[in-house]
């Protein structure tokens, strides 16, 4: 069975999508089998395939709300991908009408968990039912941080939720490692803050840090992850040794 991994932070912009895709695909090179959820309405992950969300349909919305097979909305591109489109924007409101609605991605994921070494799966910026789903689901959680000062204080807010998931509905999910992310180390402020994280989670902040580079921006204007745009780059490499780490994790 997969292990189910969730990127997850309610701040924007801390490059959780970048890192589900490109851990994703570092994953695969190691020649592991990886399906990639976008939970997201905006559909990055699914863009940054090559795949228009406008054409999508059905996608994870149909999915979650009308009970969809997933395998319907699996597309196979650099690694395997649930699709998402913009009528998951509608898609607290619409859950919360599902009996069971804080389950319905487990069930969901249920169906294929035995087809896969990894599902990771790409959360929207807010702590809705989405990412609730999305916690309920996973065995454990990746958090990408921003390396500064305001991206810290949002994670006392995502472990008040965790540990409400933990109560209530999924008592094993867990973080299993924060992510430093968009780090630019000609700063200052970066440095301190990366020193913060260590200082206040210790080994739960992977050793894995993730420049700020245009390449990441790049990209998915391609229709493809960093590491077939320009695999011998460090931004590469950093999401290579990220998938040693996650694996290392398993191992122990």
């Amino acid at each position: 069975m997969a292990r189910v991994i969730a990127l997850a932070n309610q701040k924007g912009g801390v490059a959780k999508t970048t890192s589900t895709l490109n851990l994703g695909v570092a994953l695969g090179e190691l020649d592991y089998r990886v399906l990639a959820v976008d939970l997201d309405p905006q559909g990055n992950l699914t863009m940054s395939q090559g795949l228009n969300p406008d054409e999508i349909n059905p996608s994870m919305f149909n999915v979650l709300v009308q009970g969809v097979d997933i395998e319907n909305v699996i597309y196979e591109r650099e690694l395997h991908i649930a699709a998402a489109n913009i009528d998951l924007a509608g898609g607290d409101i619409a859950l919360a009408s599902v009996i069971g609605r804080e389950r319905a991605l487990s069930k969901a994921l249920f169906r294929v968990r035995d087809r896969y070494d990894f599902i990771l799966i790409d959360t929207p910026p807010s702590l809705g039912l989405l990412t609730i789903n999305a916690l309920t689901a996973s065995d454990a959680v990746i958090v990408p941080v921003q390396c500064e000062y305001l991206s810290l204080r949002g994670l006392a807010q995502l472990e008040r939720t965790l540990e409400l998931v933990r109560e209530n509905l999924n008592p094993d999910v867990h973080i299993a490692g924060i992510l430093p992310t968009m780090y630019d180390g000609r700063t200052i402020h970066a440095r301190e803050a990366v020193e913060l994280l260590k200082n206040t989670f210790g080994n739960l902040v992977y050793n894995t840090v993730v420049r700020k580079t245009i390449k990441f921006a790049e990209a998915p204007v391609q229709g493809s992850s960093v590491l077939r745009y320009a695999p011998s780059s460090e931004a590469a490499d950093s999401y290579r040794a990220l998938a040693r780490e996650v694996i290392n994790e398993e191992e122990v």
